[in-house]
Order: C-alpha cells, then sequence, then structure tokens
C-alpha cells in the first residue's frame, strides 16, 4: 500500500500547480481592471469614486517688484592727492601711512627758512611804504594853503597830491605781497584736503618737491560713505523706460542690497542716488551709482561687488504658488486652471522669475481664474475634476494604489 501511495503523488501535483497559476491570473486581471476604473478609464472619466478633487486658487492681480541683478564696482566717496604748493626739501613727515587723518591735519613740513626770509622782506617793504606815504600826505596837506594863497603854483600841488596817492598805492601793492609771502609760508605745513584714509607716502624726508610737479606726496580717499557704480545694460533700461510709459508699472525707490566677493551679502543697503545719461561706447551699458554706509572699512575702492535691487514694480502681475506652475518639454512654464465644466484646462503662461514661494506671472492669465495647486499627479489637460479651494481637506492615498488594491488591502485584514 505504500508503494501505490507513493505512485499516485506524482500525478496529483501537476494539477494542484495549474489551479494556483489560475488563481493568481484571476487575481491580476481583477486589481488591473480596478485600477483602471479608479483613474477614470481611457476616456479620462472618474470611476466608480467620481472625478479627481484638486485644489484651486484664484488670482489676481498684485505688485511685483522688478528685480534686477548686476555687477558694480566700490568706488570711494571722496579722493583727493595731496600736493604741495611750494617748492622744497621736505624735512618731516607727520602721519603713519594707512592711518585716518582729519582734515586740515599737517602731513608734511617742507624747509620754511625761504619763505620765512620772503614774509619778512615783505613786512619791511610794506614798512617803507607806509612811510613814504606818510611824508607825501604832509607834503601834499601843506602846499594846500599855499596854493590857494598862490604861493606857489597849483601844478606844484597837484604833483604833490598825485605823489601822495601813489604812496598809498605802493602800501596797498607791498600789502599784498606780505599777504603772498604769508601764504607760502603757511603751505610749507601741507594739510590734509579732506579727512579719509591716507595711502603710501610717495616721498620720503629729504626729497625735494615742487609746486607744479606730476606725482601727489600721498592720496585720501574717504571710505565711509562710499559709491557702488552699476553698470545696465542700455537695453534692459531703455525696456524699463518703455514699460513705465505704457503703465502697469510703477517707479520706485531702489533698495540695493550688496553680494560680496565670498557669497555672503552685505549688512547695509543702499540707495540709487543717479543714472548716468551717457551710454559708454565700449561697453554699451550705463552706470547706475548707490550710496552704502561703510563704517567698518568693509568695502574697498575697487572691489567687484553684484548689486540686487528692484527698479520698478509691475502692478499687474500674478503671484502663483511654485507647486502650480511646472515647464514642459521646451522649457515653457504651464499650469492648470479650472475650466468651463469643471474640466481641468493646460495654460501656457510667462512666468521668467519668482517672489519668495511664488511665481511671477506676467502672461496667461486673467483676474479671477481658478489655478490648480493641489491633486496635480497625473492631471492631464480636460479631465473632469471636482474643484474645491485649496484650503479645503484634501483625500491623498499613496500613488500606484488604486480603489480596487484599497478595497483589496481592507478586505484582506
Amino acid at each position: 500500500m505504500i508503494l501505490q501511495d507513493e505512485r499516485r503523488t506524482p500525478k496529483r501535483r501537476p494539477f494542484r500547480n495549474l489551479l494556483a497559476v489560475a488563481s493568481a491570473a484571476v487575481l491580476l486581471a481583477s486589481c488591473g481592471g480596478g485600477e483602471e476604473a479608479e483613474a477614470g478609464g481611457p476616456g479620462g472619466r472618474g470611476g466608480p469614486r467620481g472625478p479627481t478633487q484638486v485644489g484651486f486658487v484664484v488670482v489676481k492681480p498684485g505688485s511685483a517688484a522688478i528685480q534686477q541683478s548686476l555687477p558694480g564696482r566700490v568706488a570711494a566717496y571722496q579722493v583727493s592727492e595731496v600736493r604741495p604748493q611750494v617748492s622744497g626739501v621736505i624735512l618731516r613727515r607727520l602721519f603713519r601711512e594707512g592711518s585716518f587723518v582729519r582734515q586740515g591735519q599737517t602731513l608734511y613740513q617742507i624747509d620754511p627758512s625761504v619763505y620765512n626770509a620772503q614774509a619778512a622782506q615783505a613786512q619791511a617793504a610794506l614798512q617803507s611804504s607806509r612811510a613814504t606815504a606818510e611824508a607825501a600826505r604832509t607834503r601834499a596837506s601843506r602846499y594846500r594853503p599855499l596854493a590857494e594863497m598862490e604861493a606857489i603854483s597849483k601844478q606844484e600841488y597837484t604833483d604833490a597830491l598825485a605823489q601822495a596817492r601813489q604812496a598809498d598805492a605802493a602800501v596797498a601793492q607791498s600789502a599784498a605781497a606780505l599777504r603772498s609771502a604769508q601764504i607760502d609760508q603757511r603751505f610749507t605745513r601741507v594739510p590734509a584736503p579732506i579727512s579719509g584714509r591716507i595711502s603710501l607716502s610717495n616721498f620720503t624726508e629729504g626729497a625735494l618737491v615742487t609746486a607744479n610737479q606730476a606725482d601727489a606726496l600721498a592720496t585720501i580717499a574717504r571710505l565711509d560713505p562710499v559709491f557702488v557704480d552699476i553698470q545696465q545694460s542700455a537695453a534692459d533700461l531703455l525696456n524699463l523706460r518703455q514699460a513705465l510709459a505704457r503703465g502697469g508699472t510703477a517707479p520706485t525707490t531702489a533698495q540695493v542690497r550688496l553680494k560680496l566677493p565670498d557669497g555672503s551679502y552685505y549688512g547695509y543697503s543702499g540707495t540709487v542716488e543717479f543714472s548716468q545719461v551717457l551710454v559708454n561706447q565700449e561697453t554699451g551699458t550705463v552706470t547706475l551709482r548707490a550710496r552704502f554706509a561703510n563704517p567698518q572699512s568693509l568695502l574697498l575702492p575697487g572691489m567687484f561687488v553684484t548689486a540686487e535691487f528692484a527698479q520698478a514694480v509691475n502692478t499687474a502681475a500674478f503671484l502663483v504658488p511654485q507647486q502650480a506652475v511646472t515647464r514642459d518639454p521646451r522649457g515653457n512654464a504651464t499650469l492648470f486652471v479650472v475650466g468651463p465644466g469643471n474640466r481641468a484646462v493646460q495654460r501656457v503662461v510667462v512666468a521668467d522669475r519668482t517672489q519668495g514661494t511664488n511665481w511671477v506671472v506676467t502672461q496667461g492669465l486673467a483676474p479671477g481664474e481658478r489655478v490648480i495647486t493641489q491633486g496635480l499627479n497625473n492631471l492631464r489637460d480636460g479631465a473632469e475634476i471636482r474643484p474645491v479651494p485649496a484650503s479645503a481637506p484634501q483625500r491623498l492615498r499613496p500613488p500606484g494604489v488604486g480603489a480596487a488594491g484599497a478595497n483589496a488591502n481592507r478586505t484582506g485584514r
């Protein structure tokens, strides 16, 4: 009997394997049909669970700043070259190179001996002129009564009076020469014309300097505040002005942020003070000048930075949440709106920049349209939908799990 049972067992195994394969095929077929029904079938219509529920927001025109990111270069607020106004030998340098100097502070002492002598000579000449003028006036005053009595001729009196006046003019001339000599004497001490940071000294003690030399003794730069010269394309500036002329765009006071060469942002914001009226013929750009506070002297003249600012505000733009906008293979921005009959309508829009968490849409939308922001997975153009406000609770399920699969999971618990 044991041998007979062993012979029958191999004959039953193929039948059991065929039955298991058939059961698995039926189960897979039922699951596939449920997914097709859940997805709405080939026609895109809702299955037993109805149309796809989507969340939407109603868009309306708002204000969006037109941001610019342009290269710029730091320039000193004031720059002054220290030059001698008299000739002579430098006796002392009275400042530390690279330090901060104040306006009027003495920087160099030029040998004053020659100019002291000239001032003394001018002082003596003035005293001589005053003495001559006093004698001439006394003579003229004595000749007056004599001329009235005709004791002397009137011509003699006239000549005496003219000599007195010439002597007074000589006094004024000598006084002017004295003042000039005193000015040259004062210029032997070379002062700082402005307050700021001074550069290296180009001349040392003992060097001979002249009043008309080409080389400066040193250079002083005022670094608080500083200017940033921003280069903008003339074509971009023209487009902006045309947009302002058409309307829908309003000018604004440009608050400028600076990105430093290391990628960090400068701690102070600046303002654009003016725009140059000439276009650089070599680069085709226009220079915009912004002013920044620089109390720590972090910005140095010649440093290259990136300026970010808003030149105008678009008052007819739409702010659309970023999750609603996608890109097609050509790079065009697309989104879905709720169309007639509660069907999804795919729309191509113009969205070339972001503002916060929103895309700035300038073309392709109308006020009051409902833009779909939720339920976008596998959404197709023309599909039947059930729109609800984006703030309403949404029914979410894992992707790839259809209604039949969900029912099967619930049944198998």
